[in-house]
């Protein structure tokens, strides 16, 4: 099956529809290492629908947002003036031009990864911060669905990720996954140093929303193992770089 015949959400994701507590801790992360770039020039590289968007201009940020999907970019017109319908990896935007950069779950779906990294980076000026969000390899759970003769099967597929690399790839074509070696060799060669460099657990709005005090606890202990060795296993890296 080629790319362009994958249904929607496999190809490109499920943005954010609606603001919940794991929206918000992700936000509060961006804020904590934005520092005043927060109210300068921004860029959301895959801005979806535009949830994030709306929280950083309420921040005080000048936003712009790139969306490669035509009816997001449509829908997220309803938050932001300042959507443009483009590729990650060529981005039609001059360099030097932004103090900060969000790419919330989207690198590890555009076709090269490497190329969307380069163009944050030539845009990005000097001392500005590109933040990251991506799929976890060790994560017991591939979130993003699997192609299985033929026809996809979309939610949450257990071990998926932990088959050999030829063989996960067969089962998800559609998306990738990072260990911190694969996101290292991404940025070989490219002007920037980081700043932080880590793995998080999901905040499980959902099984919130379904057991109630039973979801909490689970959240309140995936989130404090962040601090072990066993944030291996979570859910998605969470990257700062800054341009040098």
């Amino acid at each position: 099956m080629i790319q362009t015949e994958m249904p929607k959400a496999a190809l490109r994701g499920e943005p954010s529809y609606v603001w919940r507590d794991g929206q918000q801790r992700r936000f509060e992360m961006i804020l904590k290492f934005a520092g005043d770039r927060i109210h300068k020039n921004i860029l959301e590289n895959g801005c979806g629908v535009g949830m994030y968007i709306k929280k950083m201009k309420e921040a005080g940020g000048n936003v712009t947002g790139l969306e490669f999907d035509f009816e997001r970019a449509h829908d997220a017109k309803n938050v932001s003036d300042k959507i443009i319908n483009a590729a990650g990896e060529f981005l039609p935007l001059p360099s030097l031009t932004f103090d900060l950069i969000l790419s919330h779950e989207v690198i590890e779906h555009v076709n090269s990864d490497r190329s969307a990294l380069a163009e944050m980076i030539r845009v990005l000026k000097v001392g500005g911060r590109v933040v990251i969000f991506c799929p976890n390899r060790w994560y017991p759970v591939e979130t993003h669905g699997i192609f299985w003769k033929g026809k996809y099967y979309f939610g949450n597929k257990p071990f998926v990720n932990y088959l050999p690399r030829v063989w996960r790839d067969k089962l998800a074509p559609h998306v990738n996954v990072y260990t911190k070696k694969d996101l290292e060799k991404l940025f070989v060669g490219l002007p920037v140093k980081f700043i932080e460099r880590t793995i998080i657990f999901g905040a499980y709005d959902n099984i919130i929303a379904r057991f109630g005090s039973f979801g909490k606890t689970l959240r309140t202990i995936l989130q404090v193992l962040e601090k072990t060795p066993l944030k291996i296993f979570g859910l998605s890296h969470f990257w700062v770089v800054e341009k040098i």
